[in-house]
């Protein structure tokens, strides 16, 4: 059987874009508001850290706006018997195709905003040198069941993982 790269048929949560604004908000916070109080802090700012300052603020405010409804829109994946399916990114973007039988571990995690949000991330661990596969931004349900349903395929699948 070959398995053939292509379009994953499950969009993620659409919760997903509040989580990646959140985010994309909370780093941008973090690299202004040090710039902001120097900046205030200082009698006679040099005309580049106004620059610098008013650079970062715009950059963030196009990435924070743009950055998470484009990743949704590129954002999907798929299981079947054989294989899992995923599609992720934005400007660079990674299309994976994990087969079951090289499946070795499957996790779900969830940070702070994804638990505020009801989302999880399941993780896929395979013997691949590109490393796990990642499925981010789905509804906590949705992931459980998912969790549920890769390791009985797996187990199910012969292979030795490697």
């Amino acid at each position: 059987m070959t398995l053939q790269l292509r379009t994953p048929r499950h969009q993620v949560s659409p919760k997903s874009v509040l989580l990646w604004t959140m985010q994309a908000a909370l780093f941008w916070l973090v690299l202004f508001v040090p710039q902001l109080v120097v900046f205030m802090l200082v009698n006679e700012p040099p005309t580049w850290e106004l620059a610098l300052m008013i650079a970062t603020l715009v950059v963030g405010i196009v990435h924070t706006a743009v950055e998470p409804s484009w990743r949704y829109r590129v954002h999907r994946w798929e299981t079947t018997q054989d294989a899992v399916y995923t599609l992720s990114g934005w400007l660079n973007q990674e299309w994976r195709v994990a087969p079951v039988s090289r499946i070795q571990t499957i996790d779900t995690k969830r940070g702070p905003f994804q638990q505020l949000l009801g989302l999880a991330t399941v993780t896929v661990t395979t013997a691949s040198a590109a490393g796990p596969v990642e499925i981010e931004g789905l509804d906590h349900e949705v992931a459980q069941r998912l969790v549920v349903e890769l390791t009985n395929t797996t187990q199910a699948t012969p292979g030795d993982a490697t």
